[in-house]
């Protein structure tokens, strides 16, 4: 007699398989979230989001720097008096770093003369005076534009380590899952370890952006620190002599 086989699946094992897929999303890993599972995804989500705001905090900030320099150089070496250059540079935004450190050596230069006669004219000369308030100025502006760097170096660094901490635990409840069960079908091992790895991927994606926006900013930062340095040696001989020297740009 024939048997009707219609109503029978064709591969039985193919149906498992799906099970295990349906069992690989995110969503599926989310609801079945430990607490430890919670603290590294978590971890990782603020992580990311400061990473991100720090990536385009930091790239507006010196996209800004870099475009106005020129012009705030410029503007301070093409007036027509030191009055009327320290009253171009309190006009700049209060952000602009290159306006900061000229009018740091005006005031010092202004503060030394107003003491001319007592003890600190007499301890440091006016080259001296000034000198150290430029060097504290550029510090000062230097340190700035490293705002976040620190935090990106360490979400870099340390951002796939706790996604793999989430990926060893996932599998290791994973292990206990399947021996509980009892089976060690790929219905019970894809799923959870598919999930876990999940959490490894995770780690990446945040950590990669971090990396690479940190070594950017560090180029761009030292070619700026650099501008910082050239500007401050002319407002050194500028301020220390009373005229510009000859042949500085």
């Amino acid at each position: 007699m024939l048997q009707d086989t219609s109503a029978q699946p064709a591969n039985p094992g193919q149906n498992s398989n799906a099970d295990a897929l349906k069992q690989m999303g995110f969503d599926h890993l989310i609801h079945n979230f430990d607490l430890l599972g919670w603290i590294v995804f978590v971890v990782l989500v603020a992580m990311s989001v400061l990473s991100w705001y720090f990536i385009v905090a930091n790239f507006i900030r010196n996209s800004m720097v870099r475009s106005r320099a020129d012009k705030v150089i410029q503007g301070f070496w093409n007036t027509s008096s030191t009055q009327e250059a320290i009253r171009v540079l309190e006009e700049q935004p209060k952000g602009e770093p290159f306006s900061k450190i000229a009018l740091d050596a005006a005031s010092a230069v202004a503060h030394h003369q107003q003491a001319a006669g007592g003890r600190l004219a007499e301890s440091l000369s006016r080259s001296e005076f000034v000198d150290r308030a430029l060097r504290q100025a550029v510090a000062r502006e230097s340190l700035r534009l490293e705002g976040g760097l620190t935090l990106l170096a360490t979400v870099g660094s340390s951002a796939p380590f706790i996604g793999l901490l989430g990926t060893v635990w996932g599998i290791y409840h994973a292990l206990i899952g399947i021996a509980a069960a009892g089976e060690a079908s790929m219905g019970k091992v894809a799923g959870p370890v598919g999930e876990a790895l999940i959490m490894t991927a995770f780690g990446l994606f945040t950590a990669i952006p971090a990396v690479l926006a940190y070594n950017f900013f560090m180029r761009s930062n030292r070619l700026t620190y650099a501008k910082f340095d050239e500007f401050a040696h002319d407002l050194h001989d500028f301020f220390a002599t009373g005229a510009r020297v000859e042949g500085t740009k």
